[in-house]
């Protein structure tokens, strides 16, 4: 059977899974170690193409729709009461289409709000993307199956760049894709070299510092690895990069626009007394986001 993937592609699914992009959660008494929805989706564009995949919601089923109190019950007077509300449950299987090769994948969603309707579309959201990133994690690397390791010799320190040893050891699972995600990474180390599918992307830079000469080399050490140990995500964007994606954003249609900005809204937690959120399009972090937004909304417009 000819191979479907170039050498370099082939590379990229091998290559060991960068920490930086790895987020954690408490569930339990453990840490759970997962990528996020949207991370995945900008993994799939840089390595297979934008239109090099297929994703398609084969299976969508509601197992469980309760009533149920949120939030803390109080514990003094001045905590906030407990409101009643709703749970809803949702499983899913999603099929991924690459150069013929067909994976599939399920998985499983959980919303809980005080309106009913927001706790379907938040547990339907989630169980999509938690089955896509199982059936993209086949793969290789890049999409999570380094984590399915509990040793994870496949996940490269943040630091070092070389292998590194189970900090944590459950597999992955839940992650929202937008708007309802509370999460965000870069898909590569250096800030704005992913691309915004519908405007180029440029390039960001860390800003660096150098201690003066003959200063203790302790404290050039700790300098180098404060410094390594900065998310990806919160580098900066040139300036010619948010013009283009503020270009971009102002070419949508009017209610994917109103939406958007509800979104990054949600997503970013931009406060309510903002009147603009174009001055808070600035790391490597929105841009990401902003491209998996797109996509999600494009492909929605395509099936429909």
């Amino acid at each position: 059977m000819t191979c479907t993937f170039s050498a370099e592609q082939i590379q990229s699914l091998s290559a060991p899974l960068d920490r930086g992009k790895v987020k954690q959660r408490e569930q339990g008494r453990a840490k759970v170690s997962y990528l996020e929805g949207w991370q995945v989706i900008a993994e799939a564009n840089r390595i297979f193409g934008f239109d090099g995949w297929q994703r398609e919601t084969v299976a969508l089923q509601c197992v469980s729709q309760a009533e149920r109190r949120i939030g803390r019950e109080p514990s003094k007077p001045s905590d906030p009461p407990q409101r009643d509300g709703w749970g809803v449950t949702y499983t899913a299987r999603v099929r991924v289409v690459v150069s013929g090769i067909v994976r599939e994948g399920s998985g499983a969603g959980h919303g809980i709000d005080v309106d009913l309707g927001q706790a379907h579309e938040s547990a339907l959201k989630e169980a999509e993307t938690d089955a896509m990133k199982r059936a993209l994690m086949t793969f290789g690397n890049p999409f999570g199956l380094a984590l399915y390791d509990k040793q994870q010799r496949e996940v490269t320190s943040s630091v070092t760049g070389g292998p590194s040893r189970g900090e944590i050891t459950e597999r992955p699972s839940r992650g929202d894709m937008p708007p309802h995600s509370p999460n965000g990474i870069a898909p590569n180390a250096a800030a704005g070299n992913g691309s915004l599918r519908r405007s180029p992307a440029g390039n960001g830079h860390r800003p660096s510092s150098h201690p003066p000469a003959g200063q203790h080399s302790d404290a050039a050490a700790a300098d180098g690895r404060q410094e390594a140990q900065v998310d990806p995500a919160l580098l900066p964007l040139d300036g010619t990069t948010i013009r283009r994606i503020h270009a971009t954003i102002r070419s949508l249609p009017q209610p994917q626009l109103e939406g958007f900005t509800k979104a990054f809204r949600k997503r970013f937690q931009v406060p309510a007394e903002a009147t603009s959120i174009a001055d808070r399009i600035c790391q490597k972090q929105h841009h990401d986001w902003i491209e998996a937004f797109l996509v999600q909304h494009q492909t929605a417009a395509v099936a429909s």
